[in-house]
């Protein structure tokens, strides 16, 4: 009986762990990109927009890529509860300042609406925990993002 508890417990451990099968980085980023522009419960063209300059940015994905990795993403998301398992893809695949960079776009996806929501704010925090960016270097990605798309935070409503 102990040692099918113990087998049912590790199975369930790793099940929780595990990425969606055959998620690259990209598509890791891109599900992390999406999550955030959903945080708030709208996902516009504004922010859209955004994650595909991130992703060409980022990745050099080509155009017509785009949509078809955008949409895996939101159906990567709307099929997961958790954001640790794109978190840990990205996080094993991208040096730090790639991570940091990461985490300055996801940022610039957040503000690309003019708005910042709370939600949004506490998911962008806790994906920097789970990428392992310090919080000075999440901090400053903030303000270069608000710097690149023009913004002062004073100003969001």
């Amino acid at each position: 009986m102990l040692n099918a508890l113990k087998l049912f417990i590790s199975e369930s451990a790793s099940e929780s762990d595990s990425s969606p099968a055959g998620l690259t980085v990209h598509s890791a980023a891109a599900a992390l990109l999406v999550e955030a522009a959903l945080a708030d419960g709208t996902f516009d063209d504004d922010e859209r927009g955004q994650i595909k300059d991130v992703l060409v940015h980022l990745f050099s994905l080509a155009e017509q890529d785009l949509d078809s990795i955008i949409a895996d993403a939101e159906k990567n998301v709307a099929e997961s509860n958790q954001l640790y398992g794109f978190a840990r893809t990205v996080k094993d695949n991208l040096d730090y300042e790639s991570r940091v960079e990461l985490m300055q776009m996801l940022w610039e996806v957040v503000f690309s609406d003019g708005q910042l929501d709370d939600f949004e704010a506490n998911l962008v925090r806790r994906v920097s925990g789970l990428l392992y960016v310090t919080d000075q270097d999440s901090g400053r990605a903030r303000k270069v993002a608000l710097e690149q798309l023009g913004l002062d935070l004073e100003n969001l409503s």
